[in-house]
């Protein structure tokens, strides 16, 4: 992984080598912006950048077993008496760079096994991290820890790691990876200089699915828009089964049956997606968000406001006039009220069943 194979991001790529040849080395560097824009892939070419001195050190970057590169990353509980840190996953982590480092939290979530349940940063990780730094660098040199997604450390955890990132080992820097900078530990983004890496241009992301996948120039053309600047996202749209083709069709099933005012299939519909994952049901929650928003845009009539497939633009043709000035923020504010309480391990099948029963009276606003 090198700076040459990541897509786009021209102003980070050249800010980042101004860092090395001008010696100018933030300890401690957060990455952050839009999901699926090449973050990661940005702060592992970093990593290598810092740490390869020679062949040898290039030979086990390229497996990302380097001893002096460290990995801090968003883990499960398999029992309720475990203490999970980061290296009892670094097997799976490794298997998913090594497929591909364009990837998001719902790839990371299958390959680890942990579709039904919410990671985090535990304090165990933030203890073992302690642990590792206070040893001399294996490779008498630098050292890199990469953090992905702080904004998923336990408080405790992230208070641990403040100190280390304040007071940071010789030669050591802090590479955290952010989608979520604002809910970091303020003290943490204090200490950190921050570099905004934006969403992929249209083109960017076009170009790339060309050349990586074959896909042809106009579908790659319309893919990326709809993508909204994550190459990720526009990806996953090649997958047969894609999770936003569930989520179309549970978005549909819904509008349709709080339209005829189904409650015995509503029931069945919330029961149905409380066996989700709860990180699933979350992004099922941002889809739709996602899609009312593109509905209230479609009734101006203006397709370059407009972001959706052409399954989900055919769907609006109908369903575009039920969402309008008096319902949209309703609707949205109960989709972002079912969110939180979904964060707050509220019963599923109580939060998607009062939203459905709630959009019985909305979408006839």
């Amino acid at each position: 992984m090198n700076l040459d194979n990541i897509i786009g991001q021209a102003s980070v790529k050249q800010r980042l080598m101004e860092m090395v040849s001008e010696n100018r080395i933030p300890h401690a560097l957060m990455l952050h912006g839009p999901k699926g824009n090449g973050k990661l892939p940005l702060a592992l070419a970093f990593a290598k950048i810092l740490l390869c001195k020679d062949s040898s050190d290039e030979a086990m970057l390229r497996g990302w077993a380097h001893p002096d590169l460290h990995f801090s990353l968003p883990v499960y509980k398999r029992k309720s008496t475990d203490n999970p840190i980061s290296d009892d996953f670094l097997p799976q982590w490794r298997e998913l760079l090594a497929s591909d480092v364009y990837f998001d939290i719902e790839d990371w979530l299958r390959i680890i096994k942990a579709e039904n349940q919410q990671i985090v940063h535990y304090v165990y990780e933030s203890d073992s991290l302690q642990q590792k730094l206070q040893l001399k660098a294996s490779r008498g040199g630098r050292r890199v820890v990469l953090v992905w997604l702080p904004e998923r450390m336990m408080v405790q955890a992230a208070n641990k790691l403040l100190k280390l990132i304040e007071e940071p080992p010789t030669e050591t820097y802090f590479i955290l990876v952010s989608e979520e900078p604002n809910k970091v530990l303020g003290t943490i983004q204090s200490r950190t200089q921050m570099l905004h890496v934006p969403a992929l241009t249209e083109e960017d992301i076009a170009q790339a699915l060309v050349a990586r996948h074959g896909v042809p120039l106009d579908e790659a053309n319309v893919m990326a828009r709809v993508a909204q600047g994550s190459y990720t996202a526009a990806v996953k749209r090649l997958e047969a089964g894609n999770e936003e083709k569930v989520f179309f069709e549970l978005f549909v099933r819904l509008m349709r049956l709080s339209y005829m005012r189904r409650i015995k299939e509503m029931r069945l519909w919330s029961e149905e997606v409380s066996e989700m994952g709860r990180e699933s049901q979350k992004r099922l929650l941002e889809y739709c968000q996602r899609l009312i928003r593109e509905n209230f845009m479609y009734n101006f009539c203006q397709k370059e406001l407009v972001y959706e497939t052409t399954e989900e633009a055919a769907f609006s043709t109908n369903f575009a006039r039920f969402v309008n000035e008096k319902n949209v923020i309703p609707i949205m504010e109960e989709l972002s009220l079912c969110q939180r309480d979904i964060e707050q391990n509220v019963n599923p099948r109580m939060v998607f069943f009062d939203f459905a029963l709630k959009m019985i009276v909305l979408l006839i606003q």
